[in-house]
């Protein structure tokens, strides 16, 4: 690995992050001011979200099929671009469909930094893999931070979204500074045989970790993607609800050597699971501070989820070299994809239900939120019997090791 920039990489890779995580974070907070200006009710905005988390997929398992032929380099490259012109053209977005066409190249951008970036650093720091990885995914709550912090100072002086998306523009040209004439990896820690990653793909512990991976992503981020919907009414800022459960995502993954280490990955997100499932159903029925505490619970069950799930592909399913590692993250945001609109919809009916009720308009707000959060809860009650059955198998075959 001579002549290449380690730290540079690993830093162009996380302001890439933060940038992904950006989209995500002020996408969140403009959907009201987008469903005013485009006239758009929360089922239609949840086909807007759902454009970003497919895009995602698309570009993972292009990008993890890609690798071994083109590198990480090429990959970051059209990142960036991808990047570029899916921020410039939701700037000047004209309605519904230009908003998905233009979501969906960030939703692609934002893939393709997964699919190059994972795998890269999983090369550069080949033992220290999953520590490094959760330290590259701080950047994704961290910028959740960034983002959403920068949303609501824009929004409270009164800036449009279109300026709140423009922002983003500036670590995009940082990262693509960062990495233009790098010197880039070139898989000497990772498996590279594309046939054997194929092949591998077919483990039935790889099929597991598939199922597990689609529901962290939807109780991690299916809540997170709607928090200025569901909690608008709750009696707490959304924004802040939001920032404070991804800065202490930020805080707890740069912290997550000593702890995985102790716990083992399993063991992590076995734990994680059930206490997302308290955080989740206590913000179901929460009001006023109480929602900050029941968020508190929920960041740390879903802290380690996305990076630890990566880490023990990596690790676990060394074969899957960075198709893996992809499928894995696509997996995870393409069920999010999926279930953007149907969140929406839950949103949508139950609020009607409300207001049909005889309620005010707030109190029926209030209650969609709350009933969505009420389904949602049911991603991790599954989590928590499938990763029990995965800590139970690792430890078995550790054992006959």
């Amino acid at each position: 690995m001579q002549n290449v920039n380690q730290k540079q990489l690993f830093n162009a890779s996380c302001i890439a992050l933060i940038v992904t995580a950006m989209t995500f974070a002020i996408r969140a907070g403009i959907l009201g001011q987008l469903g005013t200006d485009f006239q758009l009710n929360d089922q239609e905005l949840g086909w807007v979200n759902s454009m970003a988390f497919l895009g995602f997929p698309v570009a993972t398992v292009l990008g993890g099929l890609l690798y071994n032929s083109i590198g990480p380099r090429k990959l970051m490259y059209f990142a960036f671009f991808a990047h570029l012109l899916g921020l410039v053209l939701t700037i000047f977005a004209a309605g519904f469909w230009t908003l998905l066409i233009s979501t969906f190249f960030i939703g692609v951008a934002n893939g393709t930094v997964e699919a190059a970036c994972n795998p890269m650093i999983a090369d550069l720091y080949p033992n220290n893999k999953t520590t490094m990885l959760n330290k590259f995914h701080v950047w994704f709550p961290g910028g959740i931070v960034i983002g959403s912090l920068v949303s609501l100072a824009m929004t409270t002086l009164g800036m449009g979204w279109q300026l709140q998306i423009a922002i983003m523009l500036i670590p995009t040209l940082i990262y693509a500074y960062l990495i233009f004439g790098q010197n880039f990896p070139e898989g000497e820690n990772i498996e590279t045989s594309t046939s054997t990653n194929i092949k591998s793909l077919l483990s039935p512990l790889f099929l597991l970790v598939a199922v597990c991976m689609s529901l962290t992503a939807v109780t991690e981020l299916g809540t997170q993607q709607w928090v200025e919907r569901i909690l608008g009414k709750a009696g707490a800022s959304p924004m802040l609800v939001l920032a404070l459960v991804t800065g202490l995502m930020a805080v707890g993954r740069y912290f997550a050597g000593p702890i995985i280490h102790r716990l083992n990955p399993t063991g992590v997100l076995w734990g994680g699971s059930i206490i997302a499932v308290l955080g989740i159903y206590l913000m179901s029925i929460a009001t006023g501070g109480m929602v900050y505490f029941a968020a508190i619970l929920f960041a740390i069950g879903v802290m380690y989820f996305w990076p630890t799930m990566l880490g023990f592909t990596s690790e676990y399913l060394p074969k899957t070299g960075a198709l893996g590692m992809s499928l894995i993250g696509g997996v995870g945001m393409f069920a999010t994809a999926m279930w953007q609109p149907v969140i929406g919809k839950w949103l949508d009916d139950a609020r009607q239900v409300a207001l049909d009720s005889g309620v005010s308009a707030d109190a029926a707000d209030l209650a969609a939120g709350q009933a969505a959060l009420g389904n949602i809860v049911l991603f991790p009650i599954v989590l928590v019997f499938l990763f029990g059955i995965l800590y139970f198998y690792m430890k078995n075959r550790m054992v006959k090791a």
